[in-house]
């Protein structure tokens, strides 16, 4: 394989700008079909972005030999399904986050992946960030000493302004979206956890629907208690008012604080002697860092940027968090 061929399914709003047209920036990599089950939609699509084939049809797309690499952006109910069609039909997959709708399909996926020995990457790709990364440098530096304690707030009034607008809103349909805005958000965010921390030990949470018109949790609390002693809190809430919204995390060390958003772009780094902000430009296509990995590793080039191993960890954490 000296190329990446894509084909996407599901090319909806996700991918118009954060991941669509960095297949055809990253270097050994092309965008050759596009699948949607409303077909205008999917010829729309393939015409405004100059993508050769469209479909209708996830089997036809899976199977046209021209096609050699599976992007899966549709809702997480689909997933699971086409994952494993395309892994079956020897092409490997990078996948949506989150992975699926829970822990035990998460499981199924990844040893399909293993079975099969076709490859698996998830777009956690938050990872493959230099805001992201650069926090995983500070910490692996001892900037502020010990890690001991993370705090992170995401704190969001009704139809927050960081979810993508959809005509359905299948995003507060469980069947559909696994739960709720929880489900999209907090695989960001519990990634990048596991990603700096390493090994869960313990995790624990509670979940409960605050409003009286969803059908999903729209506040969730969880703790982590990692191996190496470091404790994680975080609190999701999707109906507070408009002024206390908030985004941030807080790393607490033996010697100060690293702070960020997971929706800006700016850490700021503070200890007894000194406060240090390192700020970053915004990504025309938020996905295309982790992309070039993804294409490294299918081509046998690096390593895997974030195996089905490594969400499972996340989709375990959410369903700890939010399984009564």
């Amino acid at each position: 394989m000296q190329e990446i061929r894509w084909g996407i399914i599901g090319c909806g709003d996700v991918t118009e700008v954060k991941s669509g047209p960095a297949f055809n920036k990253v270097n050994n990599s092309k965008l050759v079909a596009v699948m949607r089950r409303d077909g205008a939609k999917a010829a729309d699509y393939a015409k405004r972005h100059q993508v050769p084939k469209w479909y209708d049809n996830a089997s036809q797309l899976i199977n046209d030999p021209e096609v050699n690499a599976i992007y899966i952006a549709t809702p997480p109910l689909q997933h699971e399904a086409y994952t494993i069609e395309a892994l079956k039909a020897g092409k490997p997959v990078y996948v949506e986050k989150p992975m699926t709708l829970d822990a035990n399909a998460a499981q199924r996926m990844t040893d399909a992946a293993n079975n099969l020995k076709v490859k698996l990457c998830v777009a956690h790709y938050r990872r493959a960030q230099p805001m992201f990364l650069k926090v995983k440098e500070l910490l692996a530096a001892h900037t502020i000493g010990d890690v001991r304690l993370v705090r992170l707030k995401m704190l969001q009034s009704p139809n927050p302004v960081l979810i993508a607008k959809t005509a359905d809103n299948w995003r507060i349909n469980p069947v559909i979206s696994g739960g709720g805005l929880f489900h999209d958000l907090a695989p960001h965010q519990l990634d990048l956890m596991t990603y700096y921390f390493g090994a869960v030990k313990n995790a624990m949470g509670i979940a409960t629907k605050q409003q009286k018109n969803t059908e999903v949790d729209d506040l969730v609390a969880g703790n982590i208690l990692f191996e190496n002693g470091i404790v994680f809190s975080g609190t999701w809430c999707f109906s507070v008012a408009s002024k206390d919204q908030a985004d941030i995390c807080m790393i607490y060390g033996s010697k100060g604080n690293i702070s960020f958003p997971m929706f800006g772009n700016k850490i700021t780094v503070t200890t007894d002697q000194s406060t240090q902000e390192y700020v970053f430009e915004p990504l025309q296509h938020v996905q295309q860092p982790m992309i070039e990995k993804v294409v490294d590793y299918f081509l046998g080039k690096g390593q895997n940027p974030c195996s089905g191993e490594d969400a499972l960890i996340t989709m375990k954490l959410m369903d700890d968090f939010t399984l009564k």
